[in-house]
């Protein structure tokens, strides 16, 4: 007898899946059929860890042809199918099992990034790539890093000093090559352009694989959602590129647990905060796609810029942080911004210091790495849901 479909979540990818008879197992027609419908989440290659919402153990190295069975149920071909047509033929799903039906090969933004062994010599651009990387154990691995936004959070700072710093920001692309890295992790996609390192494209030609955040992809490619399972997803993706799923899982654990503390102690509940992130003249704000918004419902507070659909941040405006009166201002901590610089311009505006928050200086400040999806994200809910408490009563 057939078994019916079961369901589960997987590493934030979902699709459908079908487990099959025996006399099935090898039918590619029947993953046509299978595939031809709307996506829901899938059971995967592994195990009971789903059910304790954990990353599950996928062995990546070294790669291997997978059954059909493992292909429906292995994420990077999961997704592959979501994005061909619905009315699947065939062809594509040859090209998505080429493309994508083995371990050791990822779809990132739009590209395919095939690793056949652990890298050895990895570059990091960008602090969340940096953190998400020292996370995961890799600094014996790391060849240089480059790029920070304020200080290395002081769990990782150790192994952050035997580090090469190849840059205060971007490297030349000579002075990349130098590192003689075998593989380039950035949080944007600024960090692989002729004015930095160079394409990904150019990179490959010289051997050296390359991976951007979801959350960075360049413009007209797809994005992750803001989620903070899209973070841990990429935190599995690199994981899983350097041969480390163990150590992913540990992390996503520990992260689970925190944010739950978090979302439980409801420190912003029935309060407006104004997440101010930069600039004077026409403010740049949290909004209502990205890192602060997400931070914001975790503590359970409302977001005076959350109608704003935009990639995390924009440009808001003083009029309507003046008509919202909100009870709280969170300023973010950067090297280009500091929270002191911007109080201080608050403190010295005519209007904005008539602000019931200013006044009283009902502020919160969180260093601008906590704000972005990474392996720091959590670690800022968790900040800011603790400053809150601290705050006196309105």
């Amino acid at each position: 007898m057939r078994q019916t479909v079961e369901t589960r979540r997987h590493w934030g990818h979902t699709t459908l899946g079908r487990r099959l008879a025996p006399d099935e197992a090898e039918s590619e027609d029947l993953l046509v059929t299978a595939c031809n419908t709307q996506a829901r989440p899938i059971p995967s290659l592994a195990t009971q860890a789903h059910d304790r919402h954990e990353v599950p153990h996928v062995s990546t190295f070294p790669t291997r042809s997978l059954s059909l069975r493992e292909r429906a149920g292995y994420p990077p071909y999961a997704q592959c199918l979501r994005r061909s047509p619905r009315e699947f033929r065939r062809r594509e799903h040859r090209r998505c099992r080429d493309d994508f039906g083995r371990p050791g090969v990822l779809d990132n933004c739009g590209e395919k990034v095939t690793v056949d062994t652990p890298p050895q010599r990895l570059v990091t651009l960008n602090q969340g790539a940096t953190e998400v990387a020292l996370a995961l154990g890799l600094a014996d691995r790391m060849a240089g890093t480059a790029y920070l936004d304020d200080a290395v959070a002081s769990q990782y700072q150790q192994a952050y000093d035997s580090i090469p710093v190849l840059a205060k920001e971007y490297p030349s692309k000579e002075q990349f090559l130098a590192a003689t890295p075998d593989f380039a992790y950035a949080a944007y996609s600024s960090a692989f352009t002729d004015k930095a390192v160079g394409t990904r494209a150019e990179l490959k030609t010289e051997g050296i694989n390359t991976y951007i955040s979801p959350f960075g992809c360049p413009k007209g490619t797809p994005k992750a959602d803001a989620t903070f399972d899209s973070g841990w997803a990429e935190i599995t993706d690199v994981a899983t590129i350097f041969g480390v799923p163990d150590k992913a899982q540990q992390v996503i654990s520990e992260q689970r647990t925190q944010l739950e503390e978090v979302k439980a102690k409801k420190a912003g509940e029935g309060l407006k905060i104004f997440w101010y992130d930069s600039n004077t003249q026409t403010p740049f704000v949290g909004t209502g796609g990205g890192g602060p918004q997400l931070i914001v419902d975790a503590v359970g507070a409302t977001n005076i810029f959350g109608d704003v659909k935009d990639s995390g941040w924009a440009d808001g405006s003083w009029e309507k942080v003046v008509a919202a009166e909100p009870d709280v201002i969170v300023f973010a901590e950067a090297s280009w911004s500091t929270a002191k610089e911007k109080q201080d311009y608050l403190a010295a505006d005519a209007t904005l210091s008539q602000l019931a928050a200013v006044r009283d200086k009902r502020y919160v400040v969180v260093p601008f790495s906590e704000t972005t999806p990474g392996a720091r994200l959590v670690d800022g809910a968790a900040h800011v849901s603790e400053q809150l408490a601290q705050l006196p009563a309105r």
